[in-house]
């Protein structure tokens, strides 16, 4: 019974002892320290919006004649991802806006279920409270392809024209409860900020690229949104929600980078069984082509929507 007592005693301080260190680890390496709120915002740009949910930070510019066109970011980097092309539709007369989605960027970081129908309501509120001219057209990179298609098979009627770009097929189920991950997510944090480079295959234009993304990670919540993100928007409702826009008879541009390793190339033969698309492939470019070849991909953008 002592040696049983004596091997009990030393489990329980070697878990003790592991607890502590990995406290202390969690402790030094988080960087999730700040709060979003108004002090947070006072030097960026753009403008807020009170929603249902929560803030959301947005930038809107161009005359409102009825072509509007929204502009959804990926699964982690905000609408700063939008770059040059936010601009080359304004200049061409468009109605522009693009925003935050709830956990990244400047906008609110509710603590909620992140589930497609939470990602939903944010933008049919952001189109309510803007007032804007129904329908409009949603362009979507990555995960945000997943967020303005099931908007569009949800709200046929506020939805015009649709552009995927290498828009995400699936998500990889999380191998862990949120815990665990978001233990991992905190001591990783700068692969996780520097892993963005593998979305560009030229990363050395965009020498900026990590810092502007470590910016939004100091603030509390943004771990939270993306993991009840793959926790909660199933890949099934993903791949259906495509088969359902397909029935639409909606007009879809499809865009994908011929050596995308984010969200792999051979996942457009995938889609274009699902949904009819015009599809246009681009060469030495990955996951974001319109960063990188601005010039062919913002001209077939226009030219589509026009």
């Amino acid at each position: 019974m002592k040696k049983v007592r004596t091997i009990l005693f030393s489990l329980l301080s070697i878990i003790v002892v592991a607890s502590i260190s990995l406290s202390i680890v969690y402790k030094i390496r988080n960087v999730e320290t700040k709060t979003m709120n108004e002090d947070a915002r006072k030097n960026t740009t753009g403008t807020f919006i009170q929603l249902t949910d929560g803030i959301t930070h947005y930038e809107a510019s161009g005359i409102d004649t009825g072509k509007t066109v929204i502009l959804v970011h990926g699964f982690s980097v905000p609408y700063y991802i939008w770059g040059g092309t936010y601009d080359s539709l304004v200049q061409q007369g468009f109605h522009v806006i693009r925003y935050d989605e709830f956990g990244r960027g400047f906008s609110d970081r509710p603590d909620a279920v992140y589930e497609p129908a939470f990602y939903r309501r944010q933008l049919f509120d952001l189109i309510n409270a803007l007032k804007l001219k129904a329908p409009v057209s949603l362009v979507g990179v990555s995960f945000g392809g997943a967020v303005v298609t099931d908007f569009a098979v949800h709200y046929p009627a506020l939805t015009d024209k649709i552009i995927l770009i290498d828009p995400v097929y699936h998500f990889r189920k999380a191998g862990a409860g949120e815990f665990i991950a978001n233990y991992i997510m905190a001591i990783q944090h700068e692969q996780q900020a520097n892993g963005q480079l593998e979305d560009l295959k030229y990363p050395e234009h965009f020498p900026d690229w990590v810092d502007r993304y470590k910016v939004q990670m100091q603030y509390k919540g943004f771990r939270h949104a993306l993991i009840s993100t793959i926790m909660h928007f199933p890949g099934d409702t993903i791949i259906n929600n495509y088969e359902k826009l397909d029935h639409l008879h909606k007009s879809v541009l499809l865009i994908w980078g011929k050596e995308d390793q984010t969200v792999p190339y051979t996942f457009s033969d995938s889609l274009k069984q699902k949904l009819h698309v015009k599809f246009f492939p681009v060469d030495d470019t990955r996951h974001l082509p319109y960063l990188e070849k601005p010039s062919i991909v913002n001209t077939l953008i226009i030219s589509f929507l026009k």
